[in-house]
């Protein structure tokens, strides 16, 4: 991934966030021609049409130009009817209002990274929660086609999805321009105190996303973006200055989006959730954060709890004759893909180097039609074997 920086240069510290270099980085021109599957280019950002991403001839092309798109282009992608069928998101925003009155009677406060408490609902770790709440609702909407393909381009197989749910209500305040996680969650000084390849790294082991769950236009706040601003290798330590923070709120852009949209961008990407103007829209997304199996996901799932809760669903749909590509995709969104850390005493390799990952045996459940309580226990014996 190209990114600006010193040959050699091992550390990174506050007087490398030199705003001329920034703006030099972040001024220029994204040429459509450079990416031939998008549609169009809006404000410096890629748009792409679902229906037209999903039936490209070659995977390959695909996969690396959306690499590029996001490393080093815009580092931004919009995908048009990512969910074409709206009554999968209506589902599960029922879910998430459901789950957020909860919240409300149970008294439970919730906190925002980069807003005032309380100008947001928010349901952290809503992957597990509507999982649990509403299997076959969950299922329809992460066996979508669009979300596995770009997850698996940036970061390939065993790719672990999180879900944290933001609505911004009428008259709420928007963020403040940052970083995500790893190192955009820590302070100027912890950041530092990582090397500077450390840096680079970083973003390529998360990527971010976000789904419409009602049209947002401008005036609703949809999220702030600056294009090419992840480019900039000490922007990690740069957020923060006032300097970077008023080239954000000058140069920024704010695309709207329809029910159904997706974006997803580079973690390292400048952005902000915007203000909203509106009187009446509950401005609600569900904020995807989905992590390489070699990174630390900022959430702790309970995939086995999650994957026991689909796993009916699964067996229901794959007797019906549903597509191999819809397993694989609800399957990669629940259960851990990844085998390791391992207790390798008592989880030894057989087959190879490595031993079956809690994904491979909800695959065979699948495909040898276990009962439920089967692989229930199969689930929780594995974890006691990767036990120390």
């Amino acid at each position: 991934m190209s990114v600006a920086s010193a040959p050699g240069r091992a550390w990174l510290s506050e007087q490398d966030c030199d705003l001329d270099t920034f703006r030099a980085l972040v001024d220029r021109t994204t040429r459509l021609a450079d990416h031939p599957h998008a549609t169009s280019v809006r404000d410096g950002v890629l748009l792409y049409d679902a229906e037209r991403l999903c039936s490209a001839g070659d995977r390959g092309a695909l996969r690396a130009e959306l690499v590029r798109a996001l490393a080093d282009g815009p580092g931004i992608v919009v995908v048009r009817g990512a969910f074409a069928d709206a009554a999968v998101v209506d589902r599960l925003t029922a879910v998430f209002e459901a789950l957020i009155a909860d919240q409300r009677a149970s008294g439970a406060a919730t906190g925002d990274h980069f807003a005032k408490p309380g100008a947001n609902d928010r349901v952290w770790n809503a992957l597990e929660k509507a999982a649990l709440y509403d299997p076959e609702a969950f299922a329809d909407y992460y066996a979508n086609d669009v979300l596995a393909l770009v997850s698996g381009a940036w970061l390939g197989p065993g790719y672990q999805v999180t879900s944290q749910v933001n609505v911004v209500n009428p008259g709420g305040a928007g963020q403040r321009a940052h970083r995500d996680y790893h190192l955009g969650l820590l302070s100027d000084a912890v950041a530092a105190a990582y090397p500077a390849h450390v840096h680079r790294l970083s973003p390529v082991l998360t990527l971010q996303g976000a789904v419409a769950h009602c049209d947002m236009p401008v005036e609703s706040g949809p999220t702030l973006y600056l294009p090419y601003s992840q480019l900039f290798e000490p922007g990690y330590l740069a957020w923060r200055l006032p300097e970077f923070q008023a080239y954000f709120e000058e140069h920024h852009v704010q695309l709207p989006l329809a029910k159904g949209d997706a974006v997803f961008f580079n973690p390292a990407l400048f952005h902000a959730a915007g203000g909203n103007r509106t009187a009446g829209v509950r401005r609600t997304a569900n904020l995807l954060q989905i992590s390489s199996v070699f990174g630390r996901a900022m959430e702790t799932v309970d995939r086995e709890a999650v994957a026991n809760a689909v796993f009916p669903v699964l067996l229901r749909r794959a007797a019906e004759g549903v597509g191999e590509a819809w397993l694989e995709h609800v399957i990669a969104a629940s259960a851990e893909g990844y085998p390791f850390p391992t207790n390798l005493d008592s989880d030894p390799p057989v087959d190879g180097l490595a031993p079956p990952s809690p994904a491979d045996l909800v695959r065979r459940a699948v495909r040898e039609g276990w009962e439920p309580e089967r692989l229930r226990a199969a689930l929780r014996a594995g974890t006691e074997r990767r036990e120390s």
